[in-house]
């Protein structure tokens, strides 16, 4: 029996490999003994059960850290030693950096590395120049770099990260969409219900919803102001807020806080492990972020049907169209916010012809198989070569 080739894919935090990948290890261990690589945690824990592949426990730290970055280095060099992988692949910031230059130091023969969100375009000064040369060292470690989105690449050749061929691809993304599972008429009135009932939510109520960590970077501050003036005229709009906070890597401001805290009408519900009855209970998805590289909950909100509201950033504007599955405002601007949102109140004609178009925009370009064939065609002619 032929021995598979080992594929060694990690991430900074399992979440990541949890969320982002759902599904995509399992179907690529049919073709490699595939090996998830992150911090332990519940959902390292998920992914094993789930995917049914091996995991091993790294720990990696998202802040620059440069003692505990050097002993997670230490430790991927060396399990990279003892797996002998053909390829390893990393997502997300610092498990890129960290996994190439221990696979290169390892000697293993295929590198790979897909950029989702980029930080150092939204950064300034000696931090951007830092995390300009982190992303350039982490390429040239690299043998193949992938941007997840066309924003994603215009913004690596902006900064002049690498000379590398940048291939996108199927049509961006890291994993696609389950277009069946987000579907809203798989979608239990039983949980639509129970949800209504905990949250106090009427019949005649107007929902925004976001989903997502509730921190600035995520335009959380100006969605606040945007809601609470809308609100002053509208007392039946209700905006669901679905989404931990992380209080202690980007705060919001004691004002927002205060604004969520005091009005009823803002409604806050956590983590939540399966967002489809949040989204199929409200009518409009509000995105306000800074910066992305693709991101999946926009899609998954298309998938359900709802227009979305976001902001001119990569990932997002590639997902959207504005006046046809959606609105594409400023980032940072909560004027344009208030008008957008307050805009698809008043016009119930324009809000469901962009729902109409919501999910045929995304079965059409991001369904999860097409993704992940690409993604293992692309291995196999690595492999080849």
């Amino acid at each position: 029996m032929q021995t598979k080739p080992k594929l060694l894919r990690t991430a900074t935090v399992a979440t990541s490999l949890d969320i982002l990948l759902k599904g995509q290890l399992r179907f690529l261990h049919d073709h490699f003994e595939v090996k998830a690589i992150s911090g332990q945690d519940n959902h390292l824990t998920n992914v094993k059960n789930r995917e049914g592949v091996e995991v091993i426990d790294i720990p990696m730290s998202r802040q620059i850290s440069l003692w505990n970055d050097l002993v997670s280095l230490y430790k991927l060099y060396v399990t990279f030693l003892k797996e002998k992988p053909q390829i390893v692949h990393s997502i997300t910031p610092k498990a890129g950096l960290l996994s190439m230059i221990a696979a290169w130091l390892a000697g293993v023969p295929i590198r790979m590395h897909t950029f989702t969100g980029l930080v150092f375009p939204t950064q300034t000064g000696w931090m951007q120049k830092l995390l300009v040369k982190m992303d350039q060292l982490l390429c040239y470690m690299a043998t193949h770099v992938y941007p997840e989105g066309e924003g994603v690449k215009k913004d690596l050749l902006a900064f002049n990260i690498t000379k590398k061929p940048l291939e996108i691809l199927a049509n961006g993304n890291i994993s696609g969409i389950d277009t069946t599972f987000f579907d809203s008429t798989n979608t239990p009135n039983s949980q639509i219900e129970a949800i209504q009932k905990e949250w106090n939510i009427q019949e005649n109520d107007f929902i925004f919803i976001y989903v997502g960590r509730l921190v600035g970077d995520k335009g959380i501050n100006e969605l606040i102001a945007a809601f609470t003036e809308i609100n002053t005229h509208n007392k039946t709009a209700k905006l669901l807020l679905v989404g931990p906070y992380e209080h202690e890597l980007d705060p919001l401001t004691e004002t927002t806080l205060d604004a969520i805290y005091e009005n009823t009408n803002i409604i806050t519900t956590g983590f939540q492990e399966d967002i489809r009855p949040f989204l199929a209970i409200s009518d409009v998805f509000v995105f306000p972020s800074y910066r992305e590289g693709f991101p999946n909950v926009v899609m998954q909100a298309g998938a359900m049907g709802l227009p979305s509201i976001v902001t001119d950033i990569n990932g997002s504007n590639e997902i959207i169209q504005h006046n046809h599955n959606g609105s594409i405002i400023p980032p940072k601007d909560t004027t344009a916010l208030t008008d957008a949102m307050q805009q698809l109140i008043d016009n119930p004609t324009l809000r469901q012809s962009l729902a109409q178009n919501a999910r045929p925009s995304i079965t059409s370009r991001y369904e999860q198989q097409v993704v992940w064939d690409a993604l293992l065609a692309e291995y196999q002619m690595l492999i080849d070569k």
